[in-house]
């Protein structure tokens, strides 16, 4: 007998996880950026914030749909004892 793991190794709050943990370090990034080249912090806010917005929902959804992609993963296909 075979067990195997679901298709979709990854859970959607894992993806929602991992969503919102790297819209903080992009938007930080974003922020310095937009700091850096205006030099105004009212401008890099607004830069950061419609980066956030768009951003947020392109990753989800681009998680979600390589979490259905097959490649590139290792088989989790194990032998059950018994």
């Amino acid at each position: 007998m075979f067990l195997r793991s679901s298709p979709s190794a990854t859970t959607r709050s894992r993806s929602l996880i991992k969503t919102l943990t790297w819209r903080v370090l992009a938007t930080s990034d974003t922020f310095a950026i937009g700091y850096l080249v205006t030099g105004n912090v009212a401008w890099a806010g607004s830069i950061a914030g419609i980066e956030v917005a768009t951003k947020l929902v392109a990753y989800y959804f681009h998680e979600r749909a390589w979490s259905r992609v097959k490649w590139g993963r290792a088989d989790t296909t194990v032998e059950a004892a018994g």
